[in-house]
């Protein structure tokens, strides 16, 4: 059975930014013919950088972690049946996102992020998003808080900022991947809030949360790669994540949806008035 390290942890997140530095920013709008093609819609991009910085950091965990279970975006895509019962291994499990936000990053917009999470017994224990065009990183462990680490090693703890109504809210509502009736429901129900943001990209999004800038992120898709890292953080941070039926939010889990607030309060009062026919 193994242990992740303080040394280990130190060693991902340097993992993640020699990955982004060699693989990813030489890539960033410097893509070529063929770099990029579409997986499931127009919007469902993979390019060449996705798959470069995956098989860069998988080689790495394999080769200092050579028992643990390694699961990437793209590996799963290749083949779904990589999901089936992978969080119940008693070794550590790492889970890459290796380019979070394909879309912008394929359009030459800086807002993507590399994520990675470590899970244990089917727990998530620890996650890292780096930003490679800020060159720095948001982390936690579990029950260890969460902190922004800057380009320089200095640290700074996260804190969410709770507020007391809707109507003074600004949060990241993924309503696009709802099925009707909930997504016109929920595009609606919005403009209740102070104010919203749209990054197309969890990493930032929840870096916003954990950071206290925004106070809540909403997703209705779930894959182990988008929201693991960024739950742990936003619950270091203080915050309150949860799926739309209340029920706490686990790695295995693929569907049911994701509502990170900053406070339970926060979460049922949202809970109820963006779901408000």
């Amino acid at each position: 059975m193994t242990t992740l390290t303080s040394a280990d942890f130190d060693w991902l997140t340097k993992l993640l930014a020699e990955v982004a530095a060699t693989e990813i920013m030489p890539r960033f709008r410097n893509l070529g013919a063929g770099s990029v093609q579409h997986k499931t819609s127009a919007a469902d991009l993979v390019t060449e950088a996705d798959v470069a910085a995956e098989r860069a950091i998988t080689a790495s965990l394999r080769a200092r972690f050579p028992n643990a279970v390694v699961i990437g975006e793209e590996a799963v895509s290749d083949n779904p049946a990589l999901l089936d019962g992978w969080s119940r291994t008693d070794e550590l499990a790492f889970v890459i996102d290796p380019v979070d936000g394909t879309f912008n990053f394929a359009t030459g917009v800086a807002a993507f992020g590399v994520m990675l999470a470590v899970v244990k017994d089917g727990e998530t224990v620890a996650g890292v998003i780096h930003d490679p065009v800020g060159k720095d990183w948001i982390m936690a462990e579990k029950s260890a808080g969460a902190r922004l680490m800057r380009a320089d090693g200095d640290t700074v703890p996260l804190a969410v900022s709770p507020v007391g109504s809707v109507g003074e809210m600004i949060g990241a509502a993924s309503w696009q991947q709802m099925p009707e009736p909930d997504r016109s429901i929920m595009a609606r129900n919005q403009g209740k809030c102070l104010g919203n943001v749209g990054y197309r990209c969890a990493a930032q999004e929840y870096r916003l949360v954990s950071a206290g800038h925004i106070h809540f992120a909403l997703y209705n898709k779930l894959m182990p790669w988008d929201h693991l890292a960024g739950a742990l953080i936003v619950e270091e941070a203080g915050g309150y994540v949860r799926r739309f039926d209340g029920s706490a939010y686990r790695p295995e889990h693929v569907d049911g949806g994701l509502l990170a607030t900053t406070d339970p309060d926060s979460w049922k009062v949202l809970r109820e008035e963006l779901w408000a026919a």
